[in-house]
């Protein structure tokens, strides 16, 4: 990597003293400091990781544990002072409790032993004969290891070492692989035990493995709806923008209606006895609020904004012949997916170990318990953190991979001679000199959201209410976002295209990017937002019709899982599958936008100082300012007073996009 200082070379000339605003000649490093906070960063959270695979044994989630510290369906090792561990338990895979009607917990632990068996008995089992005879049919031997199968009727220790008679009907069941006893009476006593013996976290984590597969198969369906809205962008017409907005608001309204028709479901049929139950409604109650708060406030603005319909489709039209001009950049997402995807599941894996970490000890008995290591297992925080940074990085380096591509198509005079390799030309400066400026870039944009939207959220709050009190506070609420709003609004992705056009690092390019797109805002601002808000109903269109099939797919397992997060992780990666292919548009609109302000600023349209942009953009941004004034107009004269005195419009400032 060329660093601390190496120079990139792009045309003959050495950079000026005044910055020009055009592709700068000579690069250098920038933002090196946070590019070694974030070494220093993954190195703290490869530690954890190597830590946590050798101390962890995620294979006792997947597959379950007998009592004897063997792990089902595999080999283990003996573990000192236990003559039962050891085995080879390849071919016995599921877990089974010799007393499961009767489950009890003593010193945190269960007391019944348990089993690695092939299979669960499907019936009832009343004799030991039966017993012996289940064994030698179907090589499944429900007494303790030590005890032959030939000897389950002769054996004076045989009530103590096999199950207590009669034996319940089970059937294995994804959680640990567990022989759940089907009995009535026997299913609520082993579930309410032996779901609340199992701590949160590893029944969370328990329900992410035991749905693993429908985690996996909803990425895909968000990676195909994500495909989806890509062709509607890329092949825009009034048509698809009208079929769009019609299954986002049946979307919108169906997800709302399931979860709430869910959560009645719930409150009929709720276990009291299960915590997985209590867990899974109040998840499902908060779903069900959000996607409703979520639904009302898509709906008013949708509807406020329907008449803009048409300078949409001009609007994504512009911007795909911009995109027409570098063509692969719409297989750069998928690069990223494949990334992410890899990434996303280390970081699983990881957490499964994190959860297992633990040390195996004999007890009285031969019997093996695990010691969890609460030093490693509790830094679930760190890694959490680790899988918000990278994957921000992550599309951090797409958003800026394109957004210098599309710089070097655009400050190019001849348009019929587009540059060679745009993408790859953009990526080896991200790499080689502007690492430091995404890692910081994806740092603070992602923290600064937090602060604004509390903040927001607590001023709407107040505002409502009447009183002296709230309207006070509302006050200073609203002062402290203004301030709050002075320094941050600087801070998002317009300075990753400010960074590939000057070479500048992530503040100095922020504070560029909003004087420059501050003095020409009346000529775009309005049009840009609103293309946003549409590329950000696309990503809410796949993140709710990929969470209405994770509800469909999860709840059929809904007793003795916890499948509320789950439903979260898939949420959060099919937010992040749309946003990684739908952002190639966003970033293509919001860098075409700030270089077209950089265009009016440095140019003048003379033949000393000629316009970089084509006709059809120019004329774009006439029709849609002529809109614009006219709707001002309009509302100018509805704000007149019966005496015909003229009420003067608040002066606003820039409108902030935060899609």
């Amino acid at each position: 990597m060329q660093c601390l200082g190496a120079e990139y070379l792009v045309s003959e000339e050495r950079a000026p003293r005044q910055r020009e605003w055009r592709p700068q000649i000579y690069r250098k490093c920038t933002d090196t400091a946070w590019l070694f906070l974030f070494f220093l960063f993954w190195t703290g959270l490869m530690f954890i990781v190597g830590y946590a695979v050798v101390a962890g044994a995620a294979g006792r989630l997947l597959f379950g544990y007998d009592s004897f510290g063997n792990v089902c369906g595999k080999k283990n090792s003996p573990v000192e002072g236990a003559p039962l561990s050891g085995q080879d338990m390849t071919l016995k895979k599921h877990v089974f409790f010799m007393n499961s009607c009767n489950l009890e917990v003593k010193d945190a632990r269960l007391s019944s032993t348990a089993l690695c068996v092939s299979s669960c008995p499907e019936e009832q089992l009343d004799t030991l004969e039966e017993v012996q005879l289940f064994a030698n049919t179907s090589g499944s031997f429900l007494c303790v290891y030590s005890l032959n199968s030939f000897n389950y009727t002769q054996s004076p220790q045989a009530d103590s070492l096999c199950p207590r008679l009669p034996v319940p009907p089970s059937k294995s069941f994804p959680l640990f692989n567990r022989c759940i006893p089907q009995t009535p009476e026997c299913y609520s006593l082993f579930a309410s035990v032996l779901i609340n013996d199992v701590d949160t976290l590893h029944r969370i984590l328990s329900g992410i493995m035991s749905e693993r597969d429908t985690i996996l198969g909803l990425c895909i369906l968000a990676l195909a709806l994500s495909l989806a809205m890509m062709f509607t962008f890329r092949f825009i017409t009034t048509l698809l923008v009208h079929i769009f907005i019609a299954l986002l608001i049946l979307g919108l309204l169906f997800v709302s209606g399931v979860l709430w028709w869910l959560y009645y479901d719930y409150t009929n049929d709720l276990s009291i006895e299960l915590d997985t139950e209590r867990e899974n409604m109040k998840c499902v109650l908060g779903f069900a609020v959000v996607s409703t708060a979520i639904t009302a406030v898509l709906l008013i603005l949708i509807f406020v904004l329907r008449k803009r319909i048409k300078l949409t489709v001009e609007l994504f039209q512009v911007t795909n012949k911009a995109i027409s001009r570098s063509p692969f950049l719409l297989f750069q997402p998928l690069w990223t997916f494949a990334i992410l995807i890899f990434f996303w599941v280390l970081w699983v894996a990881v957490l499964l170990s994190l959860g297992t970490a633990g040390s195996a000890r004999a007890v009285k008995g031969g019997h093996v318990e695990y010691k969890p290591l609460s030093g490693i297992r509790y830094m679930w925080w760190y890694h959490l953190i680790g899988l918000v940074w990278t994957s921000e990085f992550i599309l951090a380096c797409q958003q800026m991979a394109i957004a210098g591509a599309v710089v070097t198509c655009y400050f190019n005079r001849n348009k019929n001679d587009p540059p060679d390799r745009p993408i790859l030309s953009s990526l080896s400066i991200l790499f080689c000199y502007h690492q430091g400026t995404v890692v910081k870039g994806s740092f603070l944009i992602t923290v600064v959201r937090i602060p604004r939207i509390i903040l927001m959220h607590i001023y709407n709050a107040l505002k409502e209410k009447r009183s002296a009190w709230s309207s006070c506070a509302s006050r200073c609420c609203y002062c402290c976002f203004c301030c709050l709003d002075k320094h941050l609004r600087p801070l998002n992705q317009n300075a990753y295209t400010t960074t590939a056009i000057n070479g500048t690092d992530f503040c100095t390019s922020a504070k560029d990017a909003l004087k420059i797109l501050s003095k020409n805002s009346s000529h775009f601002t309005s049009v840009n937002c609103f293309g946003d808000f549409v590329i950000f109903l696309g990503k809410v269109l796949v993140v709710f019709f990929t969470v209405f099939g994770g509800l469909m797919a999860f709840n059929y397992n809904r007793a003795l899982q916890v499948w509320a997060i789950p439903l979260l992780l898939v949420a959060f990666f099919a937010y992040l599958v749309a946003h990684s292919f739908l952002s190639v548009f966003e970033t293509v609109l919001d860098a075409l936008f700030l270089c077209f302000a950089v265009d009016l600023e440095t140019n003048d349209g003379s033949s000393e100082k000629p316009y970089f942009m084509d006709q059809e953009l120019l004329n774009f941004v006439r029709r849609s300012n002529k809109l614009n004034n006219e709707g001002a107009q309009r509302d100018k004269n509805s704000l007149r007073n019966e005496e015909g005195t003229e009420l003067r419009p608040i002066v606003r400032q820039e409108p902030i996009c935060t899609w």
